[in-house]
């Protein structure tokens, strides 16, 4: 079964639109919706936006299937000059930018109480170039965000990402993530370009997961 966890209801309909036998129920408040997908049976969750909402729902993805294997698609920022909207990035590796115990211990910034290093691995298939996610519940155009992820080497930027692999990596579980960058910085409002460009991001995330 290819089982999934998806932020917003519009990028979950990039994989839902191409299911077949679709039946929607919900669990514990979240929609969750099953069907065929090339063949094989799929689940889909959709978690809501930000950490404590991706962490949720991929750990009910988890017990509900018991799989191993969890993959996310949808929208991201993206870092460097040289990308462009519409491209698809995969993820090679996951840091939660706003976890902050430099005070209390000395580590690095965004190192999870439990690590001993800021990054997530992920498991990234050669489809795309990998890049690393920086994932934190903020969207914004601040510089300090920007300069903190880019000292963390992250390319990418969302607000699920992070914690769908932390949650993955807790369970043993491997984690894929697909994303179609829908804002560039330094090409003006990261928000406005965002609304901008979404509906083109998810034309181009659902072509792509007729593929999966």
């Amino acid at each position: 079964m290819k089982v999934f966890v998806i932020a917003m209801n519009n990028e979950a309909e990039c994989v839902i639109s191409n299911l077949e036998n679709v039946v929607e129920t919900k669990l514990y408040g979240r929609r969750v919706v099953r069907g065929i997908l090339n063949g094989e049976g799929a689940f889909v969750v959709v978690s809501g936006v930000g950490k404590s909402n991706a962490a949720a729902a991929t750990q009910l993805a988890i017990q509900e299937t018991k799989c191993n294997k969890i993959l996310n698609l949808g929208v991201s920022g993206g870092l460097e000059s040289t990308m462009k909207v519409g491209d698809i990035y995969e993820v090679s590796n996951a840091v939660q930018y706003d976890f902050d115990l430099v005070q209390i211990n000395g580590t690095e910034m965004g190192t999870l109480n439990e690590r001993k290093t800021p990054f997530i691995p992920c498991k990234a298939e050669g489809r795309f170039v990998a890049k690393t996610l920086g994932t934190g519940d903020r969207f914004n155009d601040s510089a300090d965000d920007s300069a903190l992820l880019k000292k963390l080497g992250a390319s990418l930027r969302d607000m699920e990402g992070a914690a769908m692999a932390h949650v993955c990596e807790t369970a043993g579980v491997e984690f894929y993530s697909y994303k179609c960058i829908s804002d560039v910085e330094g090409s003006g409002s990261m928000p406005e370009q965002y609304m901008e460009n979404l509906k083109k991001c998810l034309k181009i995330l659902t072509d792509f997961a007729k593929t999966l």
